[in-house]
């Protein structure tokens, strides 16, 4: 038995595949393309572990995946790989494109393959769990209720669109062809491990350094964050009960600002790691809004919680709180992340 995760050195997928193999020694093979974001620093504590395969690659190199379904033969597939940030995806959305529509189509066919010529009790329990953002709803307004499953699509941004293409690839891929699926659309994510271009460890890299702390626009944009731990135990819950065909949205019920976001950031530092230069609100400053923001995002978690008895374990108190202190620890990470160093290694590795 066995699982192939694509993107499984990224943020959430390395979070997945080090929470597997605190509860499972099934084996997991790892495809990933190491993209500025993805990071094998992230797996160091499974160098060595014989459970653990890694393979650097494209999930659009169709021979390479067909090679890695007849090799080792996985029961499923969790699908992690995408581009994922909105700011990138706006100065250069060819490569959202690529990975996330032509990526996924490339995958769903290879599946479809390999799926189609399995036989018996294999192909019965075999799954292929595609994992989205709750970005692909568009945004709502003050007053509106949180996004559920059937919420209409209404994308913003080239990030956005592209991942609602591939949900709605995989969703045709089961209704034509009977591929065995589940979609979850999770909230925004935070934690560990998570790359310092994005908000929470932006501020608390920046804060650290001195730097500026930009909010974009009034601050006033609306997410419903979730502990990345959160986040893979609601996956492992889809993965084994989900009904077939059915998407889950994963959520933190966790709604904040990023003006909230901020403030709460500076005053664990203030606490924690205080800076001889004052307060490290002084650093914040507000930055042109970007293109086409969304106001709000939220999600309903209440299905998942209803047909497989998931929630989140962490309040946004408790999961801020451990994520400062593993930025905190962790000052080697960020420092090669942000050198380039780690570019470096891989260019070294892999060639």
């Amino acid at each position: 038995m066995t699982l192939l995760v694509t993107g499984g050195a990224g943020f959430i997928g390395s979070n997945f595949v080090l929470d597997w193999f605190k509860a499972s020694d099934e084996p997991i093979v790892n495809l990933d393309a190491l993209t500025y974001a993805g990071n094998l620093a992230n797996l160091a504590s499974l160098q060595g572990d014989a459970r653990h395969h890694f393979v650097k690659g494209d999930i659009g190199d169709r021979e390479l995946v067909d090679s890695l379904l007849a090799t080792h033969r996985p029961r499923a597939i969790l699908h992690f790989a995408a581009e994922s940030h909105v700011d990138r995806s706006i100065h250069g959305p060819a490569a959202f494109m690529k990975t996330n529509v032509e990526g996924t189509f490339t995958l769903l066919e290879a599946t479809r393959a390999y799926w189609v010529a399995m036989t018996g009790e294999a192909k019965s329990v075999f799954r292929f769990h595609h994992v989205s953002t709750d970005e692909v709803y568009g945004s709502l307004k003050p007053d509106a209720p949180a996004f559920t499953e059937a919420h209409p699509y209404e994308p913003n941004s080239p990030y956005s669109a592209s991942k609602a293409a591939s949900d709605h690839l995989v969703r045709a891929w089961h209704h034509t062809y009977g591929l065995p699926v589940v979609t979850t659309n999770c909230s925004n994510n935070y934690g560990p491990y998570h790359f310092p271009e994005k908000l929470i460890p932006l501020m608390i890299v920046n804060a650290l350094a001195g730097k500026p702390l930009p909010i974009y626009g009034d601050g006033q944009q609306v997410r419903d964050w979730l502990f990345v731990s959160d986040h893979c135990s609601a996956i492992r819950a889809v993965l084994a009960g989900g009904r077939l065909g059915e998407t889950y949205n994963i959520g933190g019920w966790n709604e904040k600002t990023n003006h909230e976001i901020v403030h709460r950031v500076c005053a664990l530092l203030d606490e924690l790691s205080p800076s001889a230069a004052g307060p490290y609100t002084r650093l914040i400053t507000h930055v042109t809004d970007r293109p086409g923001h969304d106001r709000r995002y939220a999600i309903d978690a209440r299905k998942i919680e209803r047909e497989l008895g998931w929630r989140p374990a962490e309040t946004f108190e408790t999961g801020i709180r451990k994520t400062v202190h593993w930025y905190l620890d962790h000052a080697d990470w960020v420092a090669d992340v942000q050198s380039g160093a780690y570019r470096a290694w891989v260019d070294k590795q892999y060639g």
